[in-house]
């Protein structure tokens, strides 16, 4: 009461100003090998790394640090809705066999002190078997891609942090074709 009568007194002046955050704008895409943090040296060092692992080994495959002025988060769209959510696509093989294991889609601070896994998928489901190509991978039809919904039950990745794929192999090749799809809303 002694405040409110205060402040009337001497207009308001004694309350500090509520910063209100500004509205960020989402939109849906999806990230490809080449916008990772070597830009165009990307595909090349996915297909080394994924040449030189061994059956049993964990790799960090690729890595994307968050632009200025942007969050994103894996995924997009809702289950609720599912020929507007995001699907995804990965893989990597020889001429002859396909790479085998688990993609992990990891969300981490830019000191790399706070790291989330936010999936942990079998990608056997995550390409086609048709060629021993990246035309021969890629998963065109929704009913046959992994559903990749907005995941909102993860913060978002703010400026300077990281989302990165990890990769844990179970069945080694020597890779010479490695390629991805992967949807993300970002907000700015």
């Amino acid at each position: 009461m002694v405040m409110n009568l205060l402040q009337g007194v001497l207009g308001g002046i004694t309350t500090s100003a509520k910063v209100v955050p500004a509205t960020q704008t989402p939109f849906k895409t999806t990230l490809v090998p080449t916008d990772g943090n070597l830009g165009a040296g990307e595909p090349a060092a996915m297909i080394a790394i994924l040449a030189a692992v061994v059956a049993g080994a964990d790799v960090l495959l690729w890595t994307m640090t968050v632009p200025a002025q942007q969050q994103v988060r894996w995924g997009f769209g809702s289950p609720a809705t599912p020929m507007n959510q995001g699907y995804m696509w990965f893989g990597g093989c020889s001429a002859a066999a396909y790479v085998e294991g688990k993609l992990r889609l990891v969300q981490a601070n830019a000191r790399r002190t706070k790291v989330l896994t936010v999936a942990e998928l079998d990608d056997n489901q995550l390409h086609d078997d048709a060629a021993f190509t990246v035309a021969g991978m890629t998963l065109r039809d929704k009913n046959t891609m992994m559903a990749l919904p907005e995941k909102r039950e993860f913060p978002k990745v703010g400026e300077d942090s990281l989302i990165e794929l990890w990769y844990h192999c179970t069945t080694a090749v020597v890779v010479t074709i490695s390629s991805f799809s992967i949807p993300i809303t970002v907000y700015q």
